[in-house]
């Protein structure tokens, strides 16, 4: 196992900055996601690591050593991309060994080394088939397995379950944190999805134009987001936004006049948004005051919960609110409900998060 450390690492294409100042510890057997959206820079990041693209300024580290001007074969490292690359005209153990018989390693060793990966990945059925008779998911685990031979120092894994059907990713997923957890190697994982980064991740970095908005435990990351990017990126669904202007009690008022339940620091008449997820609104009585009330536009019902995206007067994208799956609810139905004071954020202008100074249990 080996600690990866990123000093000030920019990445330049021509005039065009796509790193801009990575500052970053993975530590030793830890499972680190990077995410973000397409274009953030985060597969550019992973291929510096690896050493397929040249770092512009800054350090690379891994194990102590600052790798810049080390080849990717010396580095220690083994890379999952995103296509399975087998080759079609060897089995499952020859495409998993090849990179052993290529650096001249005995075939007992290659065999053991091959067999003992197979077992791991539930391939040990599978060693004599050519790449076309294996699904998409046996495909992935045989790229996965051609890694784990070469016994790196590091993993590195590029969007490797974007070409899996739905139901398949959700089977690769436990896989992978299968794996993890009996190798406790370091990994370094790349994924626009969220979900995979919630569900694999010791460490999340949330990455958005060339920049690091945020590092943290997937509930960290859930439950104290540092800016709107993040709020909005984490979590599925969505969180909810809505704007307000500060109140002369400090408290934001939301549209339709009522008072979120929650003072922050920032002087009166200051515009700010407030952002709630859709499992922190509550359903509420029609007497109560400070509800947020509109028409259900669309209804999901899935199963164990229904997500209902409604409409409010003054908020420009509809809210999605999430109940029990119990709830019978239709399209033109009116929902009031509650935020939950404990479960505000509140932003400013600029996107970033605003400390809070008291928690309401009521609303004005």
């Amino acid at each position: 196992m080996v600690a990866v450390h990123l000093k000030n690492v920019r990445k330049a294409f021509g005039p065009v900055e796509v790193l801009k100042g990575i500052d970053l510890t993975i530590e030793d057997g830890e499972f680190a996601v990077f995410v973000g959206p397409s274009g953030c820079g985060k597969s550019t990041l992973l291929r510096m690591i690896c050493g397929l693209d040249e770092v512009s300024a800054g350090t690379v580290a891994i194990g102590g050593e600052i790798v810049n001007d080390v080849p990717p074969a010396k580095r220690g490292i083994a890379m999952v991309f995103q296509s399975y690359a087998l080759y079609p005209h060897m089995t499952v153990a020859q495409n998993m060994g090849y990179a052993l018989r290529l650096a001249g390693t005995d075939s007992a060793e290659i065999r053991l080394r091959v067999q003992t990966a197979a077992a791991v990945l539930r391939l040990d059925q599978l060693l004599e088939r050519k790449p076309r008779e294996l699904s998409g998911g046996q495909r992935q685990r045989v790229a996965i397995g051609r890694a784990i031979v070469r016994d790196p120092r590091l993993f590195l894994f590029d969007e490797p379950l974007s070409n899996l059907d739905a139901a398949l990713r959700v089977d690769m997923r436990a896989e992978i944190a299968a794996l993890k957890a009996r190798l406790g190697s370091t990994m370094i994982y790349v994924t626009h999805d969220q979900i995979e980064a919630m569900t694999l991740a010791d460490k999340i970095v949330v990455m958005n134009a060339g920049r690091i908005e945020q590092v943290g435990s997937p509930l960290d990351l859930y439950r104290a987001p540092a800016n709107r990017f993040v709020a909005g990126f984490i979590g599925s669904p969505r969180m909810n936004f809505l704007p307000a202007v500060v109140g002369p009690d400090g408290r934001p008022v939301l549209p339709g006049g009522s008072c979120a339940p929650v003072e922050i620091d920032a002087g009166a008449g200051t515009s700010v948004t407030v952002g709630v997820r859709s499992e922190h609104l509550v359903s509420a009585a029609e007497s109560e005051a400070g509800a947020l009330f509109g028409l259900a536009h669309v209804v999901e019902h899935l199963g164990s919960d229904v997500f209902a995206h409604v409409h409010v007067d003054g908020v420009p994208d509809r809210v999605i609110v999430r109940m029990s799956g119990d709830r019978m609810v239709r399209a033109g139905e009116m929902l009031r409900f509650m935020p939950d004071p404990e479960c505000l954020h509140v932003f400013d202008e600029a996107g970033s998060r605003l400390s809070q100074r008291a928690n309401q249990r009521s609303a004005a």
